[in-house]
């Protein structure tokens, strides 16, 4: 009897271990690219071709999720980051695209690189369900939840940014003559038209608009057309190889607008010393992130653990390079993402997770400037600061402005 009982009792017990270890088994949820030891992240960068100097962000991001798995990985899980070139084309990007997700069978595809790869592949995507996720381009059409639920965007969109700039030459030099240098694709339009937008009525203080192909050789012949148009400030919407062209030609030709450059070639590494620190005296910008050169962060104890970060896992890395700085922000970014995951591992809770950011403040952002996202709010980030070059970085000025746009 006293055998029963006790045989009883043990089948009870391991009866209810199986229950326990059952549910634990069923709160686990994966998609293709997920698991109980892995986490498979797609990439695209330009790490050939005309934007090159981006490339640096997917090594960035490469060398942040070494040291994640290096302690631990996420809820146990290692990341295998797959990053592929495309060269900066979008037919590549394509390829590219299909080959993270029907032969590496890739979770999520990561932070891919520039607004025509991204456009090129951005219905694909969508159609396939697989997250498209903060895309490394400031575009507007990348915070459209109810078109594309797919995609998100993680840099404050060009649109929001030009009319920053729209509305502090309106107060600073509301007579200006303005020329606008542009890239003939969908990053150059946009930002083109976030400008119009900005200047509203006001919109005939452009009075030069001037684009170029990614596949000339120089841009010199541009910078010395929109030199002869009398303008006294010139617009610089350009990706650094180009930016950098550009600077050094306006100091050559004697040329002397105020001369307000895009953030994405605001990089004190890859543009302006490239272009000359004498060449760039002046230059306004506007900034989101801390610049990595900057004295004034070296005590920022988030700062502390981003240059112990390139001096253990990534020491050739130029920490004057924004492009670094970025591609640090976006990783944390994404791994934070997964840690709200869980055990959830599915793509549409990827994108759950991604659209419930509350005040996250990657260690690379300015003081005040935070993440949010909602179901209809795809735009993680909507704050700039206006930023002059001084000697050999970049000064901050003015208030944290909100270029978000009323709805």
């Amino acid at each position: 009897m006293m055998f029963s009982t006790r045989s009883a009792a043990f089948a009870t017990a391991l009866i209810a271990s199986f229950a326990v270890s059952g549910n634990a088994l069923a709160q686990k949820k994966y998609d293709t690219g997920a698991s109980d030891t892995e986490i498979k992240i797609g990439n695209i960068m330009p790490y050939s071709g005309p934007a090159s100097a981006y490339g640096v962000i997917g090594k960035t991001e490469e060398a942040y999720f070494k040291k994640i798995n290096a302690e631990g990985g996420i809820n146990g899980r290692k990341i295998n980051f797959v990053s592929y070139d495309d060269a900066y084309s979008p037919p590549k990007a394509v390829e590219q695209v299909r080959k993270l997700v029907e032969s590496d069978e890739v979770l999520v595809v990561f932070n891919p690189l520039g607004t025509p790869s991204n456009s090129a592949m951005q219905k694909y995507l969508n159609s396939k369900k697989v997250p498209q996720l903060f895309v490394a381009t400031g575009a507007t059409k990348w915070n459209e939840p109810k078109d594309f639920p797919w995609t998100m965007g993680w840099q404050p969109s060009y649109q929001s940014e030009a009319r920053i700039y729209a509305k502090f030459l309106m107060k600073e030099k509301p007579a200006a003559k303005i020329a606008v240098f542009y890239q003939n694709d969908d990053f150059g339009k946009d930002y083109l038209k976030g400008l119009k937008d900005g200047f509203g009525a006001k919109a005939s203080m452009i009075i030069a608009e001037e684009s170029y192909e990614t596949s000339e050789p120089t841009i010199d012949s541009h910078i010395v057309k929109l030199k002869a148009t009398g303008a006294d400030v010139f617009i610089n919407i350009a990706t650094p190889k180009f930016a950098a062209q550009a600077i050094k030609k306006i100091a050559e030709i004697e040329w002397k607008p105020m001369h307000l450059l895009t953030n994405v070639s605001a990089s004190v590494g890859s543009v302006i010393k490239p272009a000359g620190f004498e060449n760039a005296q002046g230059i306004l910008s506007a900034a989101y992130a801390k610049d990595g050169a900057d004295a004034q962060w070296d005590n920022d104890p988030a700062m502390k653990k981003f240059y112990d970060f390139l001096a253990k896992y990534y020491p050739e890395a130029n920490k004057l390079d924004g492009s670094v700085v970025y591609g640090y922000g976006a990783a944390q970014t994404m791994v934070k993402v997964l840690e709200m995951c869980g055990d959830d591992l599915t793509r549409a809770n990827v994108m759950k997770q991604a659209a419930s950011l509350k005040d996250f403040t990657p260690d690379t952002l300015l003081p005040g400037v935070k993440i949010n996202t909602s179901a209809k709010d795809f735009a993680p980030i909507e704050q700039l600061q206006m930023q002059r070059f001084k000697g050999e970085k970049w000064e901050l000025f003015g208030d944290i402005i909100s270029g978000e746009l009323s709805n």
